[in-house]
């Protein structure tokens, strides 16, 4: 099986002069989870080329195994520095979607068009969705054929007001995934901050922050494995 995994290529954090791009713990835990369990993994982003990761996810309180794995893969790097062109890929040669946070989504892929399609191509002909801590932000401005948001209804998550509030990004981030997900008629839920949280509503599957990532793949791999 063939998993699309969706990054970044937004490196500016706002006006605050600072670097930001995916966060390497929502990639990697995900990646080896799936690749260990023989899935196929294809990283694209808009640009293609190389993925630009947000800095602070290299802090060493943001380390796990997963991402000290990552650090010394050569493959993987290898990967993240020669992805593909989101625009080059199709939902028909894959059998989900993964779309890792980092606070990059929230300027390029929650307003990027084949990202839109993208995922509604996914959704629409019964293939999972799945998105962790800010990624969930791309579903945005994603409608339905009948009009509806995307996620009108469904039982979703992703970062928290108060986890942006933490790190203290709140009036730097072009908005906040929370209020995006509940104002578009999403059944938003959250446990305490940096708690492990991952819904599932059918095809749908999210995670509120880093830690919860881990949780994602899991979930997806059980969809998939039906």
């Amino acid at each position: 099986m063939k998993i699309l995994f969706v990054l970044t290529s937004h490196d500016e954090l706002g006006n605050t002069g600072k670097k930001t791009g995916f966060w390497v713990e929502e990639f990697a835990a995900p990646y080896y989870s799936l690749k260990d369990s023989g899935f196929d993994i294809v990283v694209a982003t808009p640009k293609g080329g190389q993925a630009p990761i947000d800095p602070k996810s290299e802090d060493p309180d943001a380390q796990t195994p997963a991402t000290e794995r990552y650090y010394k893969d050569e493959e993987v790097q290898n990967i993240i520095s020669n992805t593909e062109k989101l625009s080059d890929q199709k939902a028909a040669d894959f059998d989900a979607v993964f779309y890792p946070g980092g606070h990059g989504p929230l300027w390029d892929l929650a307003y990027d068009k084949d990202s839109q399609q993208l995922i509604l191509d996914f959704y629409n002909n019964d293939k999972p969705v799945s998105a962790v801590c800010h990624a969930p932000g791309v579903f945005k401005d994603i409608v339905l054929e009948n009009g509806d948001p995307f996620v009108k209804g469904k039982n979703v998550t992703g970062f928290s007001n108060t986890e942006e509030e933490a790190v203290q990004l709140t009036e730097v981030v072009p908005f906040l995934v929370e209020d995006e997900l509940r104002n578009s008629g999403g059944q938003y839920s959250k446990t305490d901050d940096w708690g492990v949280h991952v819904v599932q509503d059918g095809l749908l599957i999210t995670g509120q922050n880093p830690a919860s990532s881990e949780g994602v793949a899991e979930k997806l791999m059980t969809v998939l494995k039906k």
